[in-house]
């Protein structure tokens, strides 16, 4: 019956032709074959249910071959994006993990992963050539995977011991070795293709047609192994027809025998023996056919550099004279400072110049001519003045020592900057040479070079010790210009040389003549010592310096360094009173806010160690004034040169920073700044307890100084109290102590190992300090224990107080005789009983009342003042001119408005 007359749906339609068909077959075919021939709803009715854990690992394992991929390609960024997905993943099959144990695949893929990041990482090259987000991601991925794989140490560690191959990872290895064979055979193809340009010589060419014949039998055993497929088709249907009882069967993956698998690899080591074969030969065909040509490319050998000819001056023949070397010295110097001229080239030309003149002997003149102009070049290296010249350095001072060896050889020579180019005498050596140049301005600007060598050497590092040995030569190079500057230079250049040695001496500590003075005279001294004994001392040599500046200097900023140089010497080596006696006749208090950066930075150091000075001779109140400036600002590292304080760019921008930077002092020349910060701190406590002490209970009591009082705060707003670490903290329980009269703690304190590693033994006498702090910390505790304690007592006897305080009868007399003049102890003395008789001062209630009516009435003196200076626009206030000439008026050396006033030009 016919199809297209059924009445039937097209299904039935279809169903009834193919029966149709498979009814007309012969009776002798397999009935196995008809599996082949299956509808749709026999294949929906077959669909496999798969469990959860196949869901899950299924999952897991596509997202772990993404990662593989990435993994190849080396795209970090997809590598993290997938491993984010495997970890929820993972997440989402916890309770199957839980009960199947984790998957071998899952393990192998973090150990791979974390080894792959680590390769990466350690490939320094590699990671510079990133890109930016498969940088970024590289630095999240190792943080995330060494964290992620904390939690399968154990399993990742057992895996390395033993690793195993998946069989995916095998099928993919084996295809990529089949899709490799392809791929050499197609792509091979040497670099000396690509240079060959017209003809191919016969033997390359029968090499050639040999070459393919190999391939072509190569491709015959590859088709004997493989089978033809005309020859295999029939037996290959007729077998599986024969061989399978359904179409499931077919399909399923079978496990191969050993038999098969030994076959397999056979053909595999078969392959690859071939294909290196082709390879090899391949290769040395190409290097043949190159040694043959005689190409362009040359094999490079290692060695020795080349030695670098030396710059051709003059042609061939020419007459070396005056003229000649002048003219091309010209040309040298108007390349100078021109864009792409090479400095390096130019300072050899000169260097070669100078020798060619040298050689033949056209004078002194010419030689000193050239030598100037090198040592110019040698500045003008680096076109950046905020960096130092530290490859030239060596021969900078080589030349500037030369110049200086010339100039003392040939006395018949005159050089200055007032000698014009037109009445030069270079060349005649019958009249004194005449050279125009300045040797001082070259030293002053090797000075400054050297200065910046410092500055820009990290201090703590062996190359800054080394750096440092060069200061000894450049000091001989300076004394060396002073004896000739003495010979014949002006008044002015030697004011300028002498403040350039005063600034290498004056903060040097002079250890040989300290230690003469601490010898005594009967002792017999050696001819060593003898010697050193006849020698200048520093004291004499500022001395000689210093006064010659203040006699013939015309310029003010050459005098005030030299004050403020000689004036820090004095003080650094305990000569107290001279160093005070010449600040105070200075008056450079009064006028140094007018004054360069610069210069107000020496004033500073200068300020501080003349406090340091006057704590060391016991100076106690004359120590805290000179320092109060300096330490009430919190900026004293920024003050004295020795570092810059963080700041927002609206106070300070990049080039202000820049030039903030080369204002700062190197390291060898700074002041220790926990031992200035200890001796102001012990100078307030030893002044500010006793006066807390006796105006306890005045309500216009002033503070001396802020920052010990902000210490103070500090030390009791902690909720616990250990022992003290810090210097701070240290003086702040020393200041408790003192309060109490307990002056054995308050020298505990103040006094042992920690403080002495750290701040006393810096000091040259530090035995002397130890000793003069002790006698302070006694006398400040006994008057700070009577102004405490003077109400308890009736009366007491000095040889008891004496005891308590370990001092001599005299001072505790003395001390006590000082109070009651003072009227700052209500007491008389007993000179028969050696006692101190308290007398009671009490108010009566009339007094009380008195007292507060006058409190009241200055109060509102006080306040009437205020609004009537509010109203004119400025206010001082009664009790401020009332107590101009108290216990804070008396600081008249100390440079009230100095640097500090002037914060916003610096």
């Amino acid at each position: 019956m016919s199809r297209f007359f059924a009445t039937g749906s097209d299904t039935e339609s279809e169903s009834s032709s193919s029966g149709d068909e498979l009814i007309s077959k012969p009776a002798g075919s397999n009935y196995s074959k008809q599996p082949l021939l299956v509808s749709d709803d026999e294949e929906d009715m077959k669909r496999v249910v798969r469990s959860a854990k196949d869901k899950r690992f299924d999952e897991l394992m596509n997202i772990i071959k993404t990662i593989r991929n990435a993994m190849k390609i080396r795209d970090i960024s997809k590598c993290l994006e997938e491993f984010e997905i495997l970890g929820k993943a993972y997440l989402k099959s916890k309770s199957i993990v839980d009960k199947e144990g984790v998957p071998k695949f899952y393990i192998r893929i973090l150990a791979d992963l974390e080894d792959m990041v680590s390769e990466v990482w350690e490939d320094r090259e590699g990671r510079k050539k990133m890109n930016k987000n498969n940088s970024k991601a590289l630095a999240t991925m190792r943080q995330k995977i060494r964290k992620y794989n904390r939690d399968f140490e154990s399993d990742i560690t057992a895996y390395r011991e033993n690793p195993e191959k998946s069989a995916d990872e095998e099928e993919e290895a084996d295809e990529d070795e089949a899709s490799a064979d392809d791929d050499d055979d197609d792509i091979e193809m040497s670099a000396s293709a690509f240079l060959k340009k017209s003809e191919v010589a016969p033997d390359t060419k029968k090499a050639a047609k040999k070459e393919d014949e190999d391939d072509d039998e190569d491709d015959d055993d590859d088709d004997e192994d493989w089978g033809t497929p005309s020859d295999e088709s029939d037996s290959e249907s007729d077998d599986d027809d024969s061989k399978y009882t359904s179409l499931a069967h077919k399909f399923l993956k079978k496990q191969p025998t050993e038999d098969e698998k030994r076959a397999a690899e056979k053909k595999r080591d078969d392959k690859m023996k071939k294909r290196m074969e082709r390879k090899d030969k391949k290769k040395n065909d190409d290097d043949e056919e190159e040694d043959t040509e005689g190409g362009e490319w040359k094999p490079v050998k290692g060695g020795a550099p080349m030695v670098s000819e030396k710059p051709k001056m003059f042609a061939k023949g020419t007459e070396i004279n005056h003229a000649v070397v002048l003219k091309k010295l010209n040309e040298i110097l108007q390349a100078r400072g021109k864009k792409g001229t090479d400095r390096a080239a130019q300072i050899e030309m000169l260097t070669e110049l100078c020798t060619i003149s040298v050689a033949h002997n056209l004078g002194e003149g010419i030689m000193l001519k050239i030598k100037f102009n090198i040592v110019a070049s040698l500045y003008d290296y680096n076109p950046n003045l905020a960096s130092c010249m530290k490859d030239m350095w060596q021969k900078c001072l080589g030349c500037v020592d030369n110049l200086l060896d010339i100039l003392f050889e040939c006395p018949n020579v005159f050089i200055g900057e007032n000698i014009g180019e037109d009445s030069e005498n270079l060349s005649n050596a019958e009249q004194p040479y005449r050279v125009r140049g300045c040797i001082l301005t070259l030293i002053e600007r090797m000075d400054e070079e050297f200065t910046k060598i410092m500055q820009s050497t990290d201090p703590h590092s062996q190359e800054y010790v080394d750096n440092l040995k060069d200061e000894s030569r450049v000091c001989q190079i300076i004394d060396r210009l002073q004896d000739y500057l003495e010979m014949k230079g002006s008044t002015e250049e030697i004011c300028r040389v002498y403040l350039r040695r005063i600034l290498h001496t004056y903060f040097k500590f002079d250890y040989k003549a300290h230690q003469r003075l601490q010898q005594s005279e009967e002792q017999s001294k050696s001819e060593q010592d003898q010697a050193e004994s006849e020698a200048e001392d520093s004291a004499l040599l500022m001395d000689r310096l210093c006064k010659y500046i203040y006699s013939k200097d015309r310029t003010d900023r050459i005098r005030t360094c030299a004050i403020l140089c000689h004036i820090y010497h004095h003080a650094l080596h305990n000569r107290w009173f001279q160093a005070r006696d010449l600040m105070l006749m200075s008056h450079l208090q009064d006028n140094i806010q007018h004054a360069d950066p610069p210069v107000q930075i020496l004033y500073n150091r200068t300020m501080v160690q003349l406090g340091i000075c006057a704590f060391r001779q016991g100076m106690i109140k004359d120590a805290h004034n000179a320092l109060l400036d300096i330490q009430s600002s919190g900026r004293a590292k920024e003050l004295l040169g020795q570092g810059l304080l963080m700041r927002n760019m609206q106070e300070r921008n990049q080039e202000q920073e820049k030039v903030e930077k080369r204002r700062q002092i190197p390291f060898h020349m700074h002041i220790n700044l926990e031992l200035l910060e200890c001796v102001y701190l012990v100078s307030a406590m030893l002044l500010e307890i006793p006066y807390m002490a006796g105006h306890e209970f005045d309500a216009r009591r002033r503070m001396i100084s802020k920052q010990f009082h902000h210490q103070l705060r500090v030390g009791e707003r902690q909720p616990l109290l250990g022992p003290p670490e810090s210097m701070r903290e240290h003086v702040v329980a020393a200041s408790k102590a003192m309060k109490m009269g307990d002056w054995k703690t308050c020298h505990h304190y103040i006094i042992n190992e920690k403080m002495n590693g750290k701040v006393w033994d810096l000091f040259p006498g530090a035995t002397k300090v130890r000793d003069m702090l002790v006698r302070k910390i006694q006398e400040e505790s006994l008057r700070t224990y009577l102004f405490t304690y003077s109400s308890v007592y009736d009366c007491i006897s000095m040889h008891t107080l004496a005891d308590m305080f370990q001092l001599e009868i005299q001072n505790v007399h003395s001390i006590i005789s000082k109070m009651i003049i003072n009227e700052e102890l209500m007491a008389s003395l007993d000179q028969p009983t050696q006692t101190v008789v308290m007398h009671r001062t009490e108010p009566t209630s009339l007094q009380n009342m008195a007292l507060q009516l006058a409190e009241k009435l200055g109060n509102l003196v006080e306040n009437n003042e205020r609004v009537f200076d509010l109203k004119q626009g400025t206010y001082s206030g009664y009790f401020n001119r009332d107590q101009k000439g108290g216990y804070q008026g008396k600081q008249s050396y100390q440079g009230r408005g100095g640097y500090r006033q002037n914060q916003s030009s610096y």
